[in-house]
């Protein structure tokens, strides 16, 4: 079997083959599915390993003096031998997984081969394909859980034993200093308990984060915003407990915490961080200074972790191995959402590379995970969902887009001539140079009579086959219900027509693949979605001021999209798909657009009782970009703001009406538009042109399919409670 390793002295990394280990009495051979990679811990220990001799030395003090120590009894040769001994050897990673029981030992009684469980422990639950992992160091996962989520199972078994630690009630108030992965799992398990949170963190990204987990307040530790938040949430009085989960040199979370905290606080280290407590301001508050070990009572005995003996219920509540129990029930009933925290999912076999590349700080991640080949045979049971992304296939003699020339204008046609269409599509067209509207088809006679008269059309019909056979039409728009989008845009594309067709392009897999078929038969890829906001211009200014990136950035997007009036075609879900398929491209392609990549990951939750949305979307840099679309906002609430935090700068936008940037230098848009621009205008001129010039549609097809297949996964992910990854053909 293959197992991730590390030489201590060199700092070299590897995937070694292994012996498998033996399945003893009182436990079971796990075949791993994810393993976590600590991004705090793991990659502490990565660092050291690169230091020379004398980095090594003064990151571990503790190893020094014992070295001493045996100088002093063995002598300097034997103690020399023998430490460079210990460091000229591979050392395992890792401590958090979720596996398959492959294998059960004599004694064990409580799961059988089959069984999906959680594993804890720096020896027996490391980045290897199998591990054999004592009873009390497993605990089986619940129905219904991921097992990406229950891979969590450990680091916070870590966070719930530090809450346990600071003994928090209803009502109070506490201070997480760090939001690495720790600390945002602190954040969750004390809201969850009832507890108003503040988090310290100067990675703004990282509070955004912990705010939208549920945090009331987050901020730089060294700026005034967090001393401020707490002063209003306590009355000025201090925080009732203050959580250390910062790592590092520093002296300043200890120092945070005594200037914060109320009078006979509590103090509770759970992260590694300096402790040279400052002795008058820990004195003058008596704060009471608790440290939280590891998983919980059970670390570090080897009669619990080895032998399987456990403690009494009656004496110690919550042992190691309840603790992971506790906190996947917590997962599982939707307390704790660790979604969120997955920063990136890489294959096994690409360990190396992927500790590289957050060593070297090109991959920014909360926290990673390991997938194993048994992931994808697991899939369909543990509920890791993937979606494919049909690949984008142009014949090779691909069908030319005629250029118009001259002065000749570009002949349209209308399928569809309801609301959308009538009042923010046809008013641009119909005055716009070089666009002759030639015919409108409707299901009814009337409206297409209306269309024709209000805006001029030559003809009006209820013929489509006669509008699809017309040679002298250049371009077609579909602008019909949701469930007929991608049968017209097949039948236009192999009438050779250019096409426009609103959103949503499909409503299903099937669809969407039938569509690029019919691409790759007819050799007519020209095809524009109607996905108008990236063309607005106060959104298209913004970005240019931002200008370009360098690191990963962070996206909220918030559709305030309000309920809708009883009997609206939108709501009949059984034939025109979910309201948010029906228009969340808008909000994805926009995000999509902002951040200059495809998503590669979508997670999708809705809460309990409403139609409300929250989306994660996960992009190949590191980027995310989080989606609230909620229908149980206030009316008078603006219906869309948008803020892109990347490279110290901030993009916000204001409903389309105002938008700024902070940098070194802020730019406020100088004045309030007439009328909100959604793009719309801009989108139909480049449609246009495209059509005139015979060149390049305005958006690339592989983006427009892009953004269609997460559309599409959001309900994927919502049925199966879990990430849904984009895989795309190679």
């Amino acid at each position: 079997m293959k197992q991730v390793v590390q030489n201590y002295k060199s700092g070299e990394l590897s995937v070694l083959d292994v012996p498998v280990p033996g399945c003893k009495p009182g436990g079971v051979l796990v075949r791993t599915v994810f393993s976590l990679i600590s991004t705090g811990t793991e990659m502490m220990k990565v660092s050291e390993a690169g230091m020379s001799m004398v980095g090594k030395a003064r990151s571990r003090p503790d190893q020094v003096a014992k070295v001493m120590q045996s100088v002093a009894v063995n002598g300097l040769p034997a103690t020399y031998r023998k430490v460079m001994g210990k460091l000229d050897s591979y050392t395992p990673l890792g401590y958090s997984l979720c596996g398959v029981v492959e294998q059960v030992g004599a004694g064990v009684d409580d799961v059988k081969v089959g069984d999906l469980v959680a594993c804890a422990g720096n020896e027996h639950a490391l980045h290897a394909e199998l591990n054999w992992v004592p009873k009390n160091l497993y605990t089986p996962v619940p129905d219904g859980l991921a097992p990406q989520h229950a891979a969590f199972g450990t680091v916070g078994s870590i966070a719930l034993q530090g809450v346990r630690q600071g003994e928090p009630q209803l009502g109070e108030v506490a201070l997480v200093i760090g939001l690495g992965l720790i600390g945002q799992l602190v954040v969750q398990l004390l809201t969850a308990a009832g507890v108003k949170v503040i988090g310290a963190d100067p990675d703004p990204s990282r509070c955004e984060l912990a705010e939208s987990l549920g945090a009331s307040a987050c901020g730089d530790p060294g700026s005034s915003a967090v001393e401020n938040a707490v002063a209003e949430l306590t009355d000025g009085h201090g925080v009732d407990q203050v959580y250390l989960a910062a790592g590092g040199g520093s002296n300043q979370p200890v120092e945070l915490a005594a200037h914060l905290a109320r009078d006979r606080g509590r103090v509770i280290d759970i992260g590694k961080c300096s402790l040279n407590l400052p002795w008058n301001a820990y004195y003058e508050k008596e704060l009471d200074v608790r440290f939280s070990r590891s998983y919980g009572p059970g670390r570090y005995d080897p009669s619990y972790e080895l032998e399987g003996r456990d403690y009494p219920i009656g004496y110690v509540r919550w042992t190691e191995r309840r603790n992971l129990a506790c906190f996947l029930d917590l997962m599982a009933r939707g307390r704790v959402d660790v979604g969120p925290l997955v920063s990136h999912v890489a294959d096994f076999e690409d360990a190396v590379e992927t500790y590289r590349r957050l060593k070297d700080g090109e991959l920014k991640a909360v926290t990673a995970l390991f997938r194993y080949p048994t992931a994808e045979a697991a899939g369909a049971e543990t509920g890791a969902p993937e979606l494919e992304v049909p690949a984008v296939r142009r014949p090779a003699a691909t069908q030319a887009a005629p250029a118009r020339g001259g002065k000749a204008p570009v002949r349209m046609a209308f399928i569809g001539a309801g609301n959308y269409a009538t009042s923010m599509l046809l008013p641009h067209l119909a005055q716009r140079e070089g666009v002759s509207l030639s015919t409108v088809v409707t299901t009814t006679a009337l409206s297409a009579a209306n269309a024709q008269r209000k805006f001029g059309f030559a003809q009006a019909t209820t013929d489509l086959d006669a509008v699809l056979g017309d040679s002298s039409i250049d371009a077609v728009f579909v602008v019909t219900r949701h469930s007929t989008h991608a049968d017209l845009t097949r039948r236009a594309l192999l009438a050779g027509k250019a096409v426009f067709v609103e959103k949503p392009l499909a409503l299903t897999q099937e669809e969407l693949a039938s569509v690029l078929a019919t691409v790759e038969e007819s050799g007519n890829d020209r095809l524009q979605v109607g996905f108008n906001r990236r063309f607005a211009p106060l959104l298209r200014e913004a970005k240019s001021r931002l200008g370009a990136r360098t690191g990963p950035a962070s996206l909220r997007y918030l559709v305030n999209a309000g309920r809708l009036q009883h009997g609206s075609w939108y709501l009949q879900q059984g034939t025109e798909g979910s309201r948010f398929e029906g228009e969340g491209g808008h909000f994805i392609d926009t995000a999509s657009w902002l951040l200059g990549a495809d998503p590669v990951s979508v997670y999708a939750v809705a809460p309990s009782g409403n139609e409300d949305l929250q989306i994660v979307l996960r992009y190949p840099d590191g980027s995310t970009a989080a989606i609230s679309y909620v229908t149980s906002g206030a009316p008078a609430f603006p219906k869309e703001t948008l803020d892109l935090l990347a490279d110290g700068k901030v993009l916000k936008l204001d409903d389309f009406v105002k938008a700024s940037v902070y940098g070194r230098k802020r730019w406020v848009s100088s004045r309030l538009p007439k009328a909100r621009d959604k793009g719309q205008s801009n989108e139909l001129a480049s449609f246009v042109k495209a059509v005139r010039t015979g060149g390049p549609m305005p958006v690339p097809l592989e983006s427009l399919v892009a953004t269609t297949a997460a559309t599409l996964a959001v309900q994927a992910s919502l049925a199966a409670g879990a990430p849904v990854t984009l895989a795309r053909p190679q």
